[in-house]
């Protein structure tokens, strides 16, 4: 009987790979050694696929950007008087891929580089806020503090900043932490509803700017 065939070695089994790892240990635990012994192979034959360290770790980030729906950007939805559910909508997406994969958001943060998922996003904000009626300068700006918002808030939590002991947060030092010790078991809840309101207030102040356009495009 024929033996067992490994399965070939690929770019997607190796960036899956280094993922996990990413997910369980943090940046600092891909290494070729690593991978190639959670793939069952020499460490060499990685570089059949990739030149670097750091090149794996750009297609795993890449492969997170991938995962960040962009439809609603596509046809009339993303455009006109809906630009603003077209993000807050793709805002969600965005946190959601980075809240299941938090250790890779520093290299997310770099920007997109070459990364072919990382551009098709930033091609679609952009796009979609042109066509809305943006001007291309402030279309950009609205993609990078997008980027900065929803970055930043994958970065930690805020809740789980404070520790669940009262004595931490003595009132003569603390007089207005009297209830800080309970944020920590209130995660979900405390950072979800930060997300929701700081992203309510971008677009809120971003909707102001747009009829500001709009009113001095009508008079010109």
């Amino acid at each position: 009987m024929a033996r067992p065939r490994k399965p070939l070695l690929s770019r997607d089994r190796i960036v899956e790979a280094a993922g996990a790892l990413v997910d369980a240990e943090g940046l600092e635990a891909v290494s070729t050694r690593r991978l190639a012994a959670a793939l069952g192979v020499s460490g060499p034959s990685l570089y059949n696929h990739f030149r670097t360290k750091d090149e794996i770790l750009e297609a795993v980030a890449d492969a997170v950007s991938a995962r960040v729906d962009l439809s609603m950007f596509e046809g009339p939805a993303g455009t006109g008087p809906d630009w603003r559910e077209a993000l807050r909508a793709w805002a969600h997406s965005y946190r959601g891929a980075l809240a299941d994969h938090p250790n890779i958001v520093p290299v997310l943060a770099r920007g997109p580089g070459r990364r072919p998922a990382g551009l098709r996003l930033a091609d679609a904000v952009f796009g979609a806020m042109t066509a809305a009626g943006w001007p291309p300068a402030q279309a950009t700006r609205i993609g990078a503090l997008m980027r900065y918002f929803i970055l930043g808030s994958a970065v930690g939590s805020f809740a789980r900043g404070f520790v669940d002991d009262e004595a931490a947060y003595d009132p003569a030092d603390y007089p207005h932490l009297g209830r800080a010790h309970l944020l920590a078991e209130r995660q979900r809840e405390v950072d979800e509803g930060a997300f929701e309101t700081g992203l309510t207030a971008l677009l809120d102040g971003l909707s102001l700017q747009y009829e500001a356009l709009a009113a001095r495009q009508k008079d010109d």
